[in-house]
Parts: structure tokens; C-alpha cells; sequence
């Protein structure tokens, strides 16, 4: 290690050239990781690379590792060679050419440690997406050229308003036949309501892309040598001149309008030099109030480098994002702490729990350190479960290879082994701090299916392999429905249960059918209804004595998947230890509706009044009048169904826009807008998740392959009264009743 404190970065990175056919190359590399590990925190960056499927992340960040001379081979996605990217480490990843879990690395370029997560796409890995940007500083969004923004982009941009990430759109796939950057940048403006404008424009368009014009340098770069390697700069085309000013001058108006000294600028007609834009569009970036927008293709190597220069110049590092923790300490209010980010031990360690992975030495956690130094040895205190583990080993991860490592300072990702925790769970090394970070959003699973072992000697596989993929992905649920005697496991999507079930074959041998997908409907209250409810039971000995009275009313539509509790009780009536009994209650009969056995939500149960007895009262008694309250409502309420409604975006050839839509009209589907563009049409709809099965197939089989189509969640909304009537009479068949014809359907 001695040895690279007297070579420069530019003969290391010579060094690292000459020996990239060697096999000691890794080993070369990992010295110099090991040498730049230790970094100021100015020299770090966090990012992740997310985007709507196929727009060409995993291709992205393989052409990163390899110009950073992190690995010496580029593959591709679902190339020839069956090697598959780099990134896709998982054998069911390669064999479908879809990145399935988020995957860790660090690189360096131009002396900056760069920590980076590739993230799925599909909209059924979304938690992958939700807990990389929860530990990020900054992001790359990806669109496609052709694409531009789709459904998915909107969801992963939701998530990085969420956690505040700020972000670089990259316009990737220029190569692709109909690739329209100005038309993708509208989008985003339009769409997604970003701030944008080009920092590059490319020369050429689809297959006659030659390179792209740096618009802040006014200079074009051309990539060349067999993998586009050496970035060769030039002067601007003659013929792209006029347009590249034009594109400057906005570029310099909308920084403008969200950095107040190029504002002050631009309004005393000053021009800004290089470095004065580039410093206003790096605030303006970290405040979120502009986008800096850039293009290349990734899979014909251009672009690639000004976008890494991009993620240095532009996105923020740890020290740069306020990182808050929550202290709680009884009878006193929640404190918020603001964290250090300074990469000493001066300040005591705090890390967060993001991701867990079975390993190939048991349990693997994947951490960001927030504040402090924590060394291989150290002991750490779970904040949430106050159990204390010694950390044998800490390493740096590259995909699926692991680096061993000495010590972790602030803005670290990093992983340990053998850590029993959850998935977002706060660490540190004194429990006296009361310290825990703000956990995760975990989305509700959508979809649910049966399923069940082929084989019955393989339960105990089974039951293994359901414990880890639970563990490991907070949206996989599974339980026992002892009213249909099934094994239910719920996730985000058809495709989401597909691939657990695939695995479970191939990691455990354990083979696994999986039963028609069920929806997760919901029941909820028309309209307010009252409840007066007395539980008295004696028995000999002490009996139970509880009254309840109250109303149970439906929230607003926005709020019509969440459950509310109201004490408004007056005087002692119901004595407050009781109160506690009466939400169990309510709760515990949430669980299951009467009208179709689904969860109900979206009402309030306001608690008024009620009475005790002096020695037959218990939170028992009083929990069980609440459950009697409920069904009394039950029987003298107005009920419906909700179910889950999806935004469809289809894009197919425009003669196929006819079958489509009837598609869409036949699935009781409404369309909510349109979009075409040369030969392609996208239709944009709202469609009822139960008609959604099969969708795939059926395209496919209408549009001769060429269609496709993604969806996401969107709302809970009451269902149709044949669907609602179909719902009940199956649930009164399966718990053994003759369905009744009742007057309260809708």
C-alpha cells in the first residue's frame, strides 16, 4: 500500500491499463481501493441509478465499473456471451435480462470514492428502489430517448421526493430508432414537473451518433477506441452552432430562476463564466429546485464519462445532505438530532439497516454509516431491539464479491455479517444515546396467491426458503388462511410471486405451485352508522361487564386504506386503562369483514361513552364489546367493497390502437389520456387490478409481440355491484353459509 503514496493518479491510472489483461489486475485495484479508502468527505459520493424498465441502468453502471477500471471486461445485459452484466449477479437475473435485487459497488474516478446501487425497475421490486434512495445522497434517473418518461419513472420520482434525493436525468438509448431528446426533456418538465434543461445536446441522432456538445464548455466530445475509452474534444460543429447557444441561454435562464446569485447575474446582464454556472447548477441541484439534464447511450459507450464528471460536479456529498436522527426518552417529546457527518471518531457511531441478503456465510446486512467510526472488532447495540453483536468483519461490497475492510467512517456503505436484525433497523456503539433514524416506507403488497409445495417432503425447504425471502423483502408477506386451509403469500405482482417461486427451486430444491392470484380488496362504511354495544357475560367467579357507544364513520376517499381510533370520552365511564382494550378490539375485527372476509378500512371508530362494572371490567371485556360493536354495525350499516386500481400505460404500433382500447373497455378500464409519436401510440388508463390478470398474454398475442405495457398502483375505489355481489356469495360459500340476498350492497 506504502507503494502508490509516490505514484500519481495519472500513472496509477496508467498502471491499471497496462495490467487490465492480466489476472492480477483485481488485486492491483483493490490495493488502490485500499489506499483511497479514507477519503474526505468532499472526495464521496452516494448514488444510485433508477429508472422505468429497460432504459439501461444495469448497461449504465457496467460502463461506469469499466471506465472507472473497476472491472477489465464489459458485458452486456442479455449478451452472446452468457456471461451477463456485472451487475446481475443472480443466475435468474442473467437468464431473464432483468435486474431482480439492488446491487452494491464503489469506484473511483478523478480521485472521488464513488458508492453506487443499481436498482430494478419493475414496479414489483419497488422496495428495492425505496431503501436504496432512503441511504443515497444523490441519484441518476435514466430515461429513454424513445420512451422518455413512463410510468415507472413517475413512481421511482415520487420516491426521490420522498427522501429528498436530488438528481441528474440521463437521456440514455440515442442510438435507438425515434430517440427525441428534446421530446424527452418536455416531458420531465411537463410530467414530472422538474426544472430542467440540457447541459449537452447530442451530435447526430439515432444510428449516426457520433458524440455530444458540452454546452457549459462550448466544446464537443467525441468518444473513441474500441470501447470509447479516450474522450477526444473538438470545437463545435459549424452546423450546431446557432442551436447550441440557444440552448446555453436557456440553459443559464432556468439555473436562473432557481439560484438567486445567477439570478442576480442574468438580471445585470452580466455573462457567468464556466465556473459560475457550473457552481449555480450545482446549488440549485442540491436544493432540488433544478435538474441538470444530460444524453449519451451507454450501450455504444458515449456519454458515459461527462456523466461521471456530472455525478462529481453536481450531486452532493454526505456532508452536503442533513441526515436526522430521533431521540425518544420517556415523558419527554420526540427530539430530532441532527447527525455529523465529519469521517473521524470524534462523534458516536449511528448506521441504519437497509438491506438484508443470506450470503454465502449466513446473514448479510448491508449498512450506511451516518455519523462516527466503527472498526472491525467493535460491538454495536441493535437501537431497537437493545441487543449488543461483536462485528468480526466489515467489507465493502462490489456485486456479488466482497473486499474486506478495517474500519467504516461516516457516509460509508458497507456490509457486516452475521447481524440478526430488520430491515431498517438504527446501530450504535453506545445504547445511551437513544438515538434510532427514521425507517423505511414499505408500500402495501397488491397481489395474492396460494401456494404450496408440490412435493410434501420438501416443507421444511419450503418453510426455510419463506422465512429468508420475508426477512430479506419487507413487501413478501405470508400467511395461513385457516377459512380456506391455503398458504397465502401477498406481493406487488404477478411477476414479483413468479420469481420467489422460481427461486425457492433453485436455492432450496423445493418445487412450488402457485395458486389463482387474489386481490387485496377492502371493505369500508358508506355512510356514519351508531353503535351502542353491551358485553355482559357471567360464568360463576368473576364475569364481564363492558358497554360501549359510539359511531363508526368512513374517512375521506384520500385517506380510504387506513384504519382511525377517536377517545372521546368524558368522565369515567370507561376508565382510560380500558380505552386501550376497546382499539385492540377494533383493530383485531379490522382484520376480517363480514361482507366478503377482506381487511376494512378507510373508517373511524369514535368511542363516546360507555360503562364499567366495578369488578367484572377488564381491557378483555371492553375489547370484546368493541368486536360486538363492529358487527352491530355490520348489521345496520351500509358496506362496499373497494378494490385496487392500477395506472396502465400500454405502448404499441399505432394499428393496434383499436384492439387496445378494447382491451381496456372490456377489463372495465377508463382511459385518461393519450400520446403518439412516429407509428407508436401510448394510451394512458385506470384499470381495476382484479381485471388485470393475464393482461400480458393477451397483449402480446394482439400486438404480434411487439406490445407492452407496465402498471402501478394508484387508489382504492369501490368496485362494481356485480363484482361486489360475486365477492360476497363466494365468501358465504367457503365459510359454509347460503349466501343471503341482503339490502345493503351499495
Amino acid at each position: 500500500m506504502s507503494v502508490f503514496k509516490y505514484i500519481d493518479r495519472k500513472s496509477l491510472r496508467k498502471i491499471l491499463k497496462l495490467t487490465s489483461n492480466l489476472k492480477e489486475d483485481r488485486n492491483v485495484f483493490s490495493s488502490y481501493a485500499k489506499y483511497a479508502e479514507h477519503k474526505e468527505l468532499d472526495h464521496i459520493r452516494n448514488i444510485g441509478i433508477s429508472a422505468h424498465i429497460d432504459s439501461g441502468k444495469t448497461t449504465l453502471t457496467e460502463r461506469i465499473l469499466f471506465y472507472t477500471g473497476r472491472i477489465s471486461e464489459m458485458h452486456e445485459v442479455k449478451g452472446k456471451d452468457n456471461v451477463g452484466a456485472t451487475m446481475d449477479s443472480m443466475e435468474l437475473e442473467r437468464q431473464r435480462g432483468i435486474t431482480i435485487q439492488s446491487a452494491a459497488t464503489y469506484t473511483l474516478w478523478k480521485g472521488y470514492n464513488i458508492n453506487i446501487i443499481d436498482t430494478p425497475g419493475h414496479v414489483d421490486f419497488t422496495v428495492e428502489v425505496e431503501r436504496a434512495l432512503r441511504v443515497l445522497d444523490g441519484a441518476i434517473l435514466v430515461l429513454c430517448a424513445v420512451g422518455g418518461v413512463q410510468s415507472q419513472t413517475l413512481t421511482v420520482n415520487r420516491q426521490m421526493k420522498r427522501y429528498s434525493v436530488p438528481c441528474i436525468a440521463f437521456i440514455n438509448k440515442l442510438d435507438r430508432m425515434g430517440a427525441n431528446p428534446v421530446r424527452v426533456l418536455s416531458q420531465i418538465r411537463s410530467k414530472l414537473g422538474h426544472n430542467a434543461a440540457f447541459l449537452q445536446l447530442p451530435i447526430g441522432a439515432e444510428s449516426d451518433t457520433k458524440g455530444i456538445v458540452d454546452l457549459i464548455e462550448r466544446k464537443a466530445l467525441y468518444f473513441e477506441g474500441q470501447h470509447g475509452e479516450a474522450v477526444r474534444e473538438d470545437e463545435v460543429p459549424q452546423s450546431m452552432r446557432a442551436e447550441c447557444e440557444d440552448r446555453r441561454q436557456e440553459l443559464i435562464e432556468h439555473v436562473s430562476n432557481a439560484d438567486d446569485v445567477l439570478g442576480e447575474m442574468f438580471l445585470e446582464e452580466k455573462t457567468p463564466s464556466e465556473a459560475d454556472l457550473k457552481a449555480a447548477i450545482r446549488r440549485a441541484c442540491l436544493r432540488r429546485s433544478f435538474t441538470p439534464v444530460m444524453v449519451g447511450t451507454a450501450l455504444k459507450n458515449k456519454g458515459v464519462q461527462p456523466l461521471l464528471d456530472g455525478v462529481v460536479d453536481y450531486l452532493p456529498n454526505p456532508g452536503e445532505v442533513q441526515n436526522v436522527a430521533l431521540r425518544e426518552e420517556e415523558g419527554k417529546k420526540q427530539e430530532k438530532i441532527i447527525l455529523s457527518p465529519v469521517r473521524d471518531g470524534s462523534t458516536p457511531f449511528v448506521a441504519l439497516a437497509f438491506k438484508l441478503e443470506a450470503g454465502r456465510y449466513g446473514q448479510l446486512t448491508y449498512l450506511r454509516c451516518y455519523q462516527g467510526m466503527l472498526k472491525k472488532g467493535d460491538t454495536i447495540f441493535n437501537a431497537r431491539t437493545n441487543k449488543k453483536v461483536r462485528i468480526p468483519r466489515l467489507v465493502r461490497l462490489h456485486a456479488n464479491q466482497m473486499e474486506d475492510v478495517s474500519e467504516v467512517y461516516a457516509g460509508d456503505i458497507f456490509a457486516v455479517f452475521g447481524v440478526d436484525c430488520a430491515s431498517g433497523d438504527t446501530f450504535v456503539l453506545d445504547p445511551k444515546l437513544n438515538l434510532a433514524m427514521e425507517s423505511i416506507y414499505v408500500p402495501d403488497p397488491v397481489v395474492s396467491m396460494s401456494i404450496k409445495p408440490v412435493n410434501s417432503k420438501d416443507r421444511d425447504n419450503f418453510s426455510k426458503a419463506v422465512a429468508r425471502f420475508t426477512k430479506e423483502d419487507p413487501t413478501f408477506r405470508f400467511h395461513y388462511d385457516p377459512d380456506n386451509k391455503e398458504t397465502i403469500v401477498s406481493g406487488m405482482g404477478e411477476l414479483h410471486l413468479e420469481i420467489y417461486a422460481q427461486r425457492m427451486q433453485r436455492e432450496y430444491s423445493c418445487e412450488v405451485v402457485l395458486g389463482k392470484p387474489k386481490v387485496s380488496f377492502r371493505e369500508t362504511l358508506v355512510k356514519p352508522c351508531e353503535f351502542d354495544y353491551l358485553h355482559k357475560k357471567q360464568s360463576g367467579g368473576a364475569g364481564q361487564y363492558a358497554r360501549v357507544i359510539g359511531v363508526l364513520e368512513p374517512l375521506p376517499p384520500e385517506a380510504n386504506t387506513v384504519l382511525e381510533f377517536s377517545d372521546e370520552t368524558k368522565g369515567t365511564n370507561v376508565p382510560k386503562q380500558f380505552i386501550p382494550g376497546v382499539e385492540k378490539g377494533f383493530h383485531q375485527m379490522a382484520e376480517k369483514g363480514l361482507l366478503s372476509g377482506h381487511k376494512i378500512a378507510g373508517v373511524k371508530f369514535r368511542l363516546f361513552d360507555g360503562a364499567h362494572h366495578i369488578v367484572d371490567s377488564s381491557e378483555l371485556a371492553f375489547m370484546l364489546a368493541a368486536q360486538g360493536a363492529v358487527k352491530q354495525v355490520f348489521e345496520n350499516g351500509v358496506w362496499q367493497i373497494l378494490e385496487p386500481i392500477m395506472s396502465v400505460e400500454i405502448t404499441a404500433p399505432e394499428e393496434f390502437q383499436g384492439v387496445i382500447a378494447g382491451h381496456i373497455s372490456k377489463r372495465h378500464g377508463i382511459v385518461t389520456g393519450t400520446d403518439s409519436q412516429e407509428g407508436w401510440f401510448t394510451i394512458y388508463a385506470e384499470v381495476p387490478l382484479n381485471e388485470m390478470f393475464g393482461y400480458a398474454s393477451e397483449l402480446r398475442s394482439s400486438t404480434q409481440g411487439k406490445g407492452e405495457f407496465a402498471m402501478d398502483y394508484s387508489r382504492y375505489s369501490p368496485c362494481l355491484p356485480d363484482v361486489q355481489e360475486q365477492l360476497m356469495q363466494e365468501y358465504q360459500e367457503s365459510i359454509g353459509n347460503v349466501p343471503q340476498q341482503k339490502k345493503r350492497k351499495n
